[in-house]
């Protein structure tokens, strides 16, 4: 088994060949209907450039946000497989052991998380103290939940606390919260996909009017107020796209 035992930076993301190609395809595909939409002038095709930018800039964006709500979700189970074996008697030490024998049967060995409890074990075999090695993994990931618990877990370490009670505490508080933001992401699924509909829809329409009734629109193309208002219109529709998305993006 590939056993990651460096540390991992979810601030950072890597793309692979695969996902630059298909982003740059992607933007491209973009810019090219917006061109041919708003403006139908093969020289605006030169801003697909550092749209390209913008965009892998943006997915990369994502891809850390969904990493790191991904680690969210798996320390919420390693937090219970880490209460399960402290009730159980075992050490913290050895109970982090467990921990990771049961990450690595429920998650495949590419997931953080059987990587960070491959990482700690690695570096708990050196003396490295334990609560250190969950407040690195707080500061790199830069995950609230887990900030909140290393600190708690580091101050009851070193004060003699009960840590059973702590990490019952913990476990059962990142799982309501867990809970809820699912519950929230299901009751705004439908929201989303209506946004996503409302956002195509002037596309849509100009789309329909090019096809049906191409003198209609005619005016609006190479000539500079037609650029100026289409312009405008693209900043409007922009800035509509830009706050509906955060309208039904809701971070709990």
């Amino acid at each position: 088994m590939n056993q990651d035992k460096t540390k991992q930076n979810y601030e950072e993301y890597h793309y692979t060949k695969r996902e630059v190609a298909k982003y740059l395809f992607q933007s491209t595909a973009l810019c090219g209907a917006v061109d041919y939409l708003f403006y139908q002038n093969w020289w605006c095709m030169i801003a697909a450039v550092p749209a390209a930018v913008l965009f892998l800039k943006w997915k990369k964006r994502q891809h850390i946000r969904e990493r790191k709500r991904t680690l969210n979700y798996q320390f919420k189970d390693a937090l219970n497989s880490l209460s399960v074996a402290v009730q159980a008697g075992y050490s913290v030490e050895n109970a982090v052991t467990a921990c990771m024998k049961d990450m690595e049967r429920l998650y495949p060995p590419e997931a953080d998380i059987v990587r960070e409890f491959h990482y700690i074990e690695s570096r708990k075999k050196v003396s490295v103290p334990v609560e250190e090695l969950f407040l690195g993994l707080g500061e790199r990931s830069g995950i609230e939940d887990i900030e909140n618990f290393a600190a708690v877990f580091s101050t009851a370490k070193r004060s003699g606390g009960d840590m059973d009670k702590i990490i019952q505490t913990s476990a059962r508080m990142l799982g309501d919260k867990i809970d809820v933001r699912k519950e929230i992401e299901t009751t705004l699924s439908a929201k989303k996909a209506e946004q996503m509909i409302m956002s195509l829809m002037p596309a849509g329409i100009i789309l329909y009017l090019q096809l049906t009734s191409p003198g209609f629109l005619e005016v609006l193309y190479g000539n500079p107020f037609g650029v100026c208002a289409m312009t405008v219109c693209l900043g409007i529709y922009g800035l509509s796209y830009w706050l509906g998305k955060r309208i039904v993006d809701i971070e709990v």
